[in-house]
């Protein structure tokens, strides 16, 4: 039952999520929209247009995102055997950044979606193949790695801040502070596939993380090819969080904190693990951005709420478990 819960508890939510925001609808007003917008009767067209066009678009992203994050989170804390690893550790978040900042700052016709995947990519790409020596990638040369081009793609974000004029560089600093502001309809569209080709390989060789997480000495008797299941994880968890982190920017925490919650909650088989990971991210995700929007009458960007919560979570984990696979 615990499990049922949590899987349908985005759609349950989501719903709920579309009573709040800075213009108030009464919750009967917003079923009464949903219902007659379904079946073509005139309804109220203000509240038509907040419902449809501005909460349920920001709440299907924020539940895609949440989802991405979450799962990538899982998958990678099983390969390296560390519950303090998330999705950015391979330098996601710092490639995307960094493809933002170049969008905004020299090619401002052109959207910021695409630059920040093809620079997700890129950063894992560089990432493994720094830490690829012989023909065998250790676990702790991937991290060192990731720290590596995390720094470099960091300090070319803060040239960039440094060189652009002040309204652009107010648009760089607001995209890196992670906001489900612009979400729309089109978004979706762009963002979800690329999520959905990431998670859904994920979910189906959800068994195999069991074996990786044993260690790879133990899986290599077992007669796994442990370098190329890494590699295929790696590879979908990176196109996952890409789509997502180049919809709505750096939004850190959800994948650190989702999995491990879930890991104490029902244990570590990733065969249950990994779609409670998702389903429980994707509700986080939506809580937190509802508050964002809800607090105040402008929005706080949802990166803001989410590293607020996770800081001292970040903290108690680290003094409990340490930085090692418990």
């Amino acid at each position: 039952m615990k499990k049922f819960c949590v899987l349908v508890s985005p759609f349950l939510v989501g719903v709920f999520a579309l009573f709040f925001g800075p213009y108030h609808i009464s919750p009967i007003d917003v079923l009464k929209v949903l219902i007659t917008y379904t079946s073509k009767t005139q309804t109220a067209s203000v509240e038509k247009a907040i419902i449809w066009e501005i909460r349920l678009p920001r709440v299907l992203l924020a539940g895609l995102t949440g989802a991405a994050l979450s799962g990538s989170g899982a998958v990678l804390q099983a390969i390296f055997k560390n519950p303090l690893v998330d999705s950015y550790i391979l330098g996601i978040s710092a490639g995307a950044a960094f493809g933002c900042a170049v969008t905004i700052a020299f090619f401002s016709f052109l959207p910021v979606q695409p630059m920040a995947f093809v620079f997700g990519i890129l950063a894992v790409a560089l990432t493994y193949f720094t830490a690829r020596s012989q023909s065998e990638v250790s676990r702790l040369a991937l991290v060192l790695a990731g720290v590596i081009v995390t720094a470099f793609f960091s300090a070319m974000v803060s040239i960039i801040k440094f060189l652009v004029d002040p309204h652009r560089l107010q648009s760089i600093v607001y995209w890196l502070m992670g906001s489900f502001s612009l979400a729309d309809w089109h978004t979706i569209k762009v963002t979800s596939p690329g999520i959905i080709i990431g998670l859904l390989p994920l979910i189906l060789m959800s068994w195999r993380l069991n074996i990786l997480s044993m260690g790879e000495e133990e899986a290599k008797l077992l007669g796994v090819d442990v370098e190329k299941e890494r590699i295929l994880f790696i590879l979908f968890s990176t196109i996952a969080v890409a789509s997502a982190t180049s919809a709505c920017g750096i939004i850190g925490w959800i994948g650190l904190m989702v999995p491990h919650l879930v890991r104490m909650t029902f244990g570590p088989d990733h065969k249950s693990l990994l779609p409670l990971s998702i389903a429980g991210g994707a509700s986080l995700m939506i809580i937190a951005d509802t508050i964002s929007r809800s607090l105040t009458s402008f929005d706080i960007p949802v990166g803001i709420i989410t590293a607020i919560a996770g800081a001292p979570f970040f903290i108690y984990l680290m003094r409990k478990s340490g930085t090692g696979w418990n």
